[in-house]
C-alpha cells in the first residue's frame, strides 16, 4: 500500500509539472547543462526530494502559476506575477484574456504606483535590485519583508525560510548570483518552492525556463550566492517574504 501511494504521488507530480508547462506557453525541451552540485527537479532524485519534503506549502500554488520570464531581464517581474496570482491578490483585467482578471508580465506595471518605483523600460534593460523588487510588490497592498544576506546568517536564513515554506499564503523570492551555485553568469530572481531537511536543499522554481530547469540547491550555496554584492545597488542580494495584508 505504501509503495502504491508513493507511485500515485509521483505520477501526480509529473502530470502537474507537464500541465503547468503547457498552460504557461510551451514545453521547453532543452536547457543548459546543470553542474553536479544541483539536482534537477524532474529527475528521479529531484522528485523524491519533493515527495519527502515537509516544507512544500508554496510548491503547489506556485506551480499552477509558473511562468517563463518574457525577456532576459524580467525575472523579477515573472516572479512577482507568480506570487501575486498565488496569493489571489485582486488583479487587473488582462486584455488577452478579457474579461478575466489575472496578473501578467504585461499588466504588472499598469499600477501607477508601480511605475513610480521603476519604469518597465528600465527593468527590460537592466532588471531590478532586491529593494526595488520589494518596493514594486508593496504597491499591490501585500506585506513585504526584505532581507539582505549581509544582515542575516546562514543559520537564520535556513530557519526563517524553511519555516515559511511550511506555512500557506506566504511566499519567498530569492535574489542570487548564478555563478555562485555553478550556473552561468549574473544576478537572478526566482521564487522558492520547497525545502528538504534531510539534504538541506531548497527548490528554486527558476523563471528563466529557456535556460535552466527548477533545481534543488544546497542552503549554504544559495546563501553564498545571495551574499554577493549587486553593483547596481551596492548592497548584497538576499530574499523577500511576501504575504497577504
Amino acid at each position: 500500500m505504501k509503495n502504491s501511494g508513493f507511485k500515485a504521488i509521483k505520477i501526480y507530480l509529473r502530470a502537474l509539472i507537464i500541465s503547468t508547462c503547457v498552460a504557461s506557453g510551451s514545453v521547453l525541451a532543452q536547457t543548459l547543462a546543470l553542474p553536479k552540485n544541483l539536482i534537477q527537479y524532474n529527475s528521479p532524485e529531484g522528485e523524491k526530494l519533493l515527495i519527502e519534503s515537509k516544507a512544500k506549502e508554496d510548491f503547489f500554488p506556485l506551480s499552477t502559476q509558473f511562468v517563463t520570464q518574457n525577456n532576459q531581464a524580467y525575472c523579477g517581474v515573472a516572479s512577482s506575477v507568480m506570487v501575486l496570482n498565488s496569493l489571489q491578490i485582486p488583479a487587473p483585467e488582462a486584455p488577452q484574456y478579457s474579461p478575466f482578471h489575472v496578473f501578467t508580465q504585461e499588466n504588472f506595471f499598469n499600477n501607477p504606483a508601480t511605475r513610480k518605483v521603476l519604469d518597465p523600460s528600465v527593468v527590460a534593460r537592466q532588471g531590478m535590485t532586491l529593494d526595488q523588487l520589494g518596493q514594486l510588490l508593496a504597491t499591490y497592498n501585500v506585506n513585504v519583508k526584505i532581507y539582505h544576506a549581509a544582515d542575516i546568517s546562514l543559520k537564520d536564513f535556513r530557519k526563517l525560510v524553511s519555516e515559511d515554506l511550511k506555512q500557506p499564503n506566504n511566499f519567498v523570492i530569492v535574489n542570487y548570483l548564478r555563478k555562485e551555485i555553478g550556473e552561468e553568469k549574473g544576478g537572478h530572481i526566482s521564487p522558492l518552492g520547497a525545502y528538504n531537511e534531510q539534504t538541506d536543499r531548497f527548490l528554486i522554481l527558476d523563471v528563466s525556463r529557456y535556460k535552466y530547469p527548477p533545481v534543488w540547491v544546497k542552503a549554504a550555496d544559495l546563501w553564498k550566492a545571495m551574499a554577493t554584492v549587486d553593483t547596481a545597488s551596492g548592497k548584497t542580494r538576499g530574499f523577500v517574504f511576501v504575504s497577504r495584508n
